[in-house]
């Protein structure tokens, strides 16, 4: 489990062939982007690995490993393309068994659908036997509820530090899941202060002339981050660079005035500025 005293790194990993081959476009990065910066918080790192297990199970022992809250997304299905949960078990070195609570919202779900179909439930049916497997979980996982069709995800913690949070592929379902994790473990992570970006656009600059100044304002405002983004066929500023600070507001407004001050001694040609 990750230490709930120090701030987390988040980080995610999204599952799928269809998405490396470009049959449909990944929606989950800036989602979670967004629903990470409704609560303050920022997306560290993310990771796209294709349906194949080896390649799914190093991700994930890497992700166990290491001391991130990792979303996975995708591949927890029970058709032949879905790896996810096998290869969950095989980084964490533990068998896959299934859950006791996901067994039972699969049978309400299954109950549900023969309800809404005129039919009678029949658990034996070979098909309704299969889609137990959708809760053949790592041994020790803990539930992820479903509020879109009640079939649940799951979380596991690793040896190392890290927790991995898996959520199916369909953002209709993934999304709520996703806040509900956020929600009910991370909250005490929340920020309560505005945080702010302010940037101003720097005509002609290089960045190796700007890094010393970059330098000098990190380490003069402990608590901010300088950035830079440099564009060489911008379609309004042409060549320039964006270069600015974020972190807290209160932090941010004195470091940005030295850096607006150290770029005037520099006889910068200065643009527009940006607050975000």
């Amino acid at each position: 489990m990750t230490n709930q005293t120090s701030m987390p790194r988040f980080g995610l990993l999204i599952v799928g062939d269809e998405i490396l081959s470009g049959k449909r476009q990944d929606k989950h990065m800036p989602k979670v982007i967004e629903l990470l910066g409704q609560r303050g918080l920022a997306l560290s790192w993310a990771r796209y690995v294709g349906d194949d297990r080896a390649a799914i199970t190093a991700a994930l022992r890497e992700a166990f490993a290491g001391g991130d809250v990792v979303f996975s997304c995708g591949g927890i299905g029970a058709t032949p393309d879905d790896h996810t949960r096998q290869c969950a078990a095989a980084a964490l070195g533990v068998e896959l068994a299934l859950h006791p609570q996901a067994r039972q919202l699969i049978e309400e779900r299954m109950q549900d659908v023969a309800r809404e179909q005129g039919q009678v439930y029949d658990p034996q049916r070979p098909d309704n036997v299969h889609r137990l497997n959708m809760g053949v979980f790592p041994v020790g996982a803990r539930i992820i509820p479903n509020p879109y069709n009640k079939i649940p995800g799951f979380s596991c913690d690793g040896p190392g530090g890290g927790t991995v949070h898996f959520v199916p592929g369909f953002p209709v379902m993934a999304w709520p899941m996703i806040e509900w994790v956020l929600d009910t473990g991370y909250a005490a992570h929340f920020r309560r202060v505005d945080w702010k970006e302010r940037s101003v656009i720097v005509f002609g600059a290089m960045e190796a002339a700007l890094t010393p100044l970059m330098e000098r304002i990190e380490s003069g405002h402990p608590g901010v981050k300088v950035f830079s983004l440099p564009s060489v066929d911008h379609p309004t500023y042409g060549r320039h660079i964006e270069l600015g600070v974020k972190g807290e507001d209160a932090l941010v407004q004195p470091a940005y005035a030295a850096l607006l001050e150290g770029l005037r001694a520099q006889q910068a040609s200065l643009g527009p500025e940006l607050v975000r």
